[in-house]
């Protein structure tokens, strides 16, 4: 069993070789910029969220430039990023701090996990690396390595078993660098202690895990009970106008893609076509069948059946709206639109 002593030297000494110290969010390294990495980090690797973190403080560059940006801006700036509650939350976060906190974030964890978005884990790795306080993070790369080091059984989610895990993390703090310890554990399970192949043979803690000591480490942490993904479908319907405009819908405040603009859509064909017999000139049956677009969520897979027409109009009684518009090819950019939805775009345009 490792010296959990010891434990955190080890760490900030691999860190100090193999870490990664040149991310843009540690330079500077201030709360805003920690914040926002954090969020774009959760369930999304280094490498995808880089471009994107600095297309998005190039344009919002301070919490209070966030706070009042346009939800819409918000979201095209997200927009491909996935998961989108989380820029939804870090918008409304922002506008919260501007009425309560002084356009700062707090530099308390009480106040940080009051704000929407931020968990606990978020808010030690914003403390710590913004401000080096003594507060422990427990990501899914903590989870894994602590789980093989420590020889934790069971799947990590359960509450019994982060109470374990949060214990043990806890006990592991150094007394100084703070910030670089808590890059260290990301880094170290991001790119050593990996889920599938770690790098056993080069790991720092290897003389004292418990998964490599036990033959075990392919087996930990246990993955959460499975079961199969249902499937959904939907008809979308990809509709030019005569000069090659396409008609968007704004999605619904709740649910996937909550808020973001993207092709109208519907459950089935017969729904679809009353849809567009409502509000447009045109002949459901003109549609043009394209290939299916397959997309996966969290908790279901989607199939889409997209159908296609060119040079229809909007009957009268339907006007651009909040809810409703029609958008050049040149301008989706500057949209937050689903990542399907924009390839598919991106594949048909005029």
């Amino acid at each position: 069993m490792i010296d959990r002593d010891r434990y955190a030297e080890v760490l900030l000494s691999w860190f100090d070789v193999s870490g990664r110290h040149d991310l843009p969010w540690q330079h500077p390294r201030t709360p805003y910029r920690v914040w926002l990495s954090e969020i774009m980090l959760q369930q999304t690797q280094v490498r995808v969220v880089v471009p994107y973190f600095e297309r998005f403080v190039a344009a919002l560059p301070d919490l209070p430039a966030l706070a009042a940006a346009p939800q819409d801006e918000v979201m095209a700036l997200w927009s491909g990023l996935g998961y989108y509650a989380r820029a939804r939350n870090l918008h409304a976060a922002a506008k919260r701090c501007v009425e309560l906190h002084a356009g700062e974030l707090p530099h308390d964890l009480d106040a940080l996990t009051a704000l929407p978005g931020i968990g606990r884990s978020t808010a030690g790795a914003i403390l710590s690396q913004a401000w080096g306080d003594a507060h422990p993070i427990l990501d899914g790369n903590v989870k894994r390595v602590l789980a093989r080091v420590f020889g934790i059984e069971g799947w990590p989610g359960t509450p019994a078993n982060e109470k374990v895990l949060w214990d043990i993390a806890g006990s592991l703090l150094p007394a100084e660098r703070l910030a670089d310890y808590t890059q260290a554990q990301m880094d170290f399970g991001a790119t050593l202690c990996t889920r599938h192949d770690p790098a056993c043979v080069l790991c720092p803690l290897q003389n004292g895990c418990s998964a490599l000591r036990d033959g075990r480490v392919a087996e930990l942490p246990t993955p959460k009970p499975g079961k199969p993904l249902p499937e959904r479908k939907a008809v979308v319907l990809l509709i030019r106008d005569a000069d090659g405009r396409v008609l968007l819908q704004r999605r619904p405040p709740t649910g996937i893609w909550a808020s973001l603009w993207s092709l109208p859509e519907a459950g089935d064909h017969e729904t679809a076509r009353a849809w567009l017999e409502t509000h447009l000139h045109g002949g459901y049956d003109d549609g043009i069948a394209l290939d299916d677009v397959h997309h996966g969520f969290t908790h279901y897979r989607l199939l889409m059946h997209p159908l296609a027409w060119r040079g229809i109009a909007l009957r009268d009684t339907i006007r651009d709206n909040d809810g409703l518009r029609w958008v050049a090819d040149a301008d989706l950019t500057a949209i937050g639109i689903p990542a399907p939805i924009r390839t598919l775009l991106r594949t048909t345009t005029t």
